[in-house]
């Protein structure tokens, strides 16, 4: 699937179709990430500019490491699982310089 495939597909869902696992959750508790704006990034996905499928652990599953330009500084990598719901697996903020090299990866 590509990249604009991926977008549309995110947008059809609602904030109330995602679920985060507790391994998400204490990541972003840790790391100071706002979940609610998590959600807002997955329903409204204009910020995301890299996805890359990766196997599923389960028959009818897709899952997706997602990197969403949140700004200069950062940006947010999300693993992402869809099952007819979005399942947040993990969510990691990263910094310029790793920015930076990601960046190299999409040229």
């Amino acid at each position: 699937m590509n990249l604009d495939e991926l977008k549309s597909k995110l947008g059809t869902f609602k904030k109330e179709n995602i679920i985060v696992s507790s391994h998400a959750a204490l990541r972003a508790k840790f790391r100071k990430i706002d979940l609610e704006e998590v959600k807002e990034n997955i329903v409204n996905p204009e910020k995301l500019v890299y996805a890359e499928q990766q196997k599923a652990k389960h028959e009818g599953e897709e899952k997706y490491d997602c990197y969403f330009a949140e700004s200069k500084g950062f940006s947010y990598r999300y693993v992402l699982v869809i099952n007819g719901k979005v399942i947040i697996v993990t969510i990691i903020k990263i910094n310029k310089s790793l920015q930076r090299i990601l960046e190299k990866k999409l040229k």
